[in-house]
């Protein structure tokens, strides 16, 4: 990953910036930021603010703080599993730079592990072809019955830590206009929009309860996508010599697509500034669990079959958000749930253990969001809620506010909406039955309309005995009378 890929992810220059620093660079020479600062494009505070929040290349095996045997022994697995014979290609596969690969190599070599067969062209440059000897293969066999692990090379875990607490969620500043934009689509009381501006910028714990089909969980999800700013997730950490995978697809989105290589320079004599390839730039995590939760999804766990670890839901979510959805109604009870979570929302520290018995510990930063619709005195005691800073009750909307989003639901199903029909609707539900007026509900009797009209080829109009059909399948029982 190059510095103009992460500039321009951060929203500090434009393409065209670039672009001019470059052509500057082509006939001055210097370095990219030095040139974008020299146009001003840029400022030396900017410049320093992403260089230090960003991971930084290693240039030796040294500056990866992961141990030479560990390296070698993934460099000499893949040479056997993958075929790789060339610098270029295990570079790509560990995600590491040149400098470091060779430093690997050149060590095969003097141990007798690896030979060299001669050289073949990449591109337009020469490099060496390795093989493993027979005392290579020997010990990428010995190797593989450590760790099944075959992925670009790991991270530290003080790396980790120390990045961790470099992209912190609260770095990113909230303001009124921000959330309401978030909640393009949804009606949000200006109320509810006032009380989550300082509990999301807070980044802590938000409970957000009350009865159900109000737009708890929307909103909850709505909120992870105000946040901008990467952040960067490694593929694996290593900690006392086990391997933890970190990074996940179906929940790490990167900004970049595929990352770029970590030897950048398609004109050798223009200097670009490269970040360690080990990481992936990815916007804020999103995690949701719902009643499927347990006690062991926030374990690591631990495959007898690679030798490796998965980590743990919460800990992929790291620098991110994660909601908690139907809090209460998880197979564990929620005080058992609850303890589990006193010292990690508390002093914002995590501990985990490997199955060697071993306990280390993360600092742990993520917007924590439980969403309920029980009554939170039924689920936690006093002194659990009081760990619980921003509590936020979501109540059914207000007639006025509810036929804004009745009008909302008529118009992306493509149905008119007359007075009658709405005011049947909410007559019959909070006169003639008592329910509460809820967000769901417009949205499930315009689908149920919207089907019947198409399905009898009707005009797409609400009509009263429309409304009193998708009353009976919302409610059962409710008798509603056109």
């Amino acid at each position: 990953m190059r510095l103009s890929d992460v500039l321009l992810m951060r929203g500090v220059v434009r393409s065209s910036d670039i672009e001019s620093a470059l052509e500057r660079q082509r006939a001055q020479g210097g370095r990219l930021g030095e040139n974008l600062i020299a146009l001003g494009l840029m400022t030396t505070e900017q410049l320093y603010d992403v260089m230090n929040e960003t991971p930084v290349l290693p240039r030796t095996i040294a500056d990866t703080g992961i141990s030479r045997g560990l390296l070698l022994g993934l460099v000499l697995k893949f040479m056997r599993v993958a075929l790789c014979e060339t610098l270029p290609e295990l570079s790509d596969r560990l995600r590491l730079p040149h400098s470091v690969i060779q430093e690997l190599l050149d060590e095969a070599v003097n141990q007798k592990l690896v030979q060299v067969l001669g050289s073949s062209n990449v591109g337009i440059v020469r490099y060496m072809r390795y093989a493993l000897s027979d005392l290579g293969r020997l010990a990428a066999g010995e190797a593989m019955e450590q760790s099944l692990y075959l992925g670009p090379a790991p991270v530290s875990l003080v790396s980790f830590q120390t990045q961790v607490v470099k992209q912190r969620i609260t770095n990113e500043t909230l303001d009124t206009e921000t959330l309401r934009s978030a909640f393009k689509g949804l009606v949000v009381s200006d109320q509810i929009i006032n009380r989550l501006v300082p509990a999301v910028s807070a980044g802590r714990t938000v409970l957000l309860y009350g009865p159900p089909g109000n737009g708890k969980t929307s909103i909850g999800t709505r909120i992870a996508g105000l946040f901008t700013d990467p952040v960067f997730i490694p593929y694996a950490i290593e900690v006392n010599g086990q391997i933890i995978k970190m990074y996940d697809a179906a929940l790490h989105k990167p900004f970049l697509g595929s990352p770029t290589d970590t030897n950048l320079a398609a004109n050798a004599s223009v200097q670009i500034e490269a970040f360690d390839g080990r990481w992936v730039a990815c916007k804020r995590p999103v995690a949701m669990a719902g009643g499927e939760m347990t006690l062991e999804m926030l374990d690591l766990r631990w495959d007898t079959a690679t030798k490796t670890y998965d980590a743990p839901m919460h800990m992929k979510a790291m620098n991110g958000v994660f909601l908690i959805d139907d809090f209460g109604r998880q197979k564990v009870s929620p005080t058992e749930l609850l303890n589990r979570w006193i010292v990690p929302l508390e002093s914002r520290i995590d501990y985990l253990k490997l199955n060697t018995g071993a306990t280390f510990q993360l600092p742990f930063d993520e917007l924590v969001i439980f969403s309920t619709n029980l009554e939170p005195s039924d689920l936690m005691d006093p002194a659990f809620l009081r760990r619980i800073p921003y509590k936020i009750e979501m109540l059914g909307p207000t007639r006025a506010e509810y036929r804004r989003i009745f009008e909302r639901a008529a118009a992306a199903g493509g149905l008119a909406l007359s007075d009658s029909a709405f005011d049947f609707v909410v007559a019959q539900l909070t006169r003639d039955n008592r329910y509460q007026l809820a967000a769901f509900q417009p949205w499930f009797i315009c689908d149920q309309a919207q089907q019947a009209c198409r399905c009898f080829r009707l005009q797409p109009v609400l009509t009263r005995d429309l409304a009193a059909e998708a009353l009976e399948n919302l409610y059962v029982g409710i008798g509603a009378v056109a």
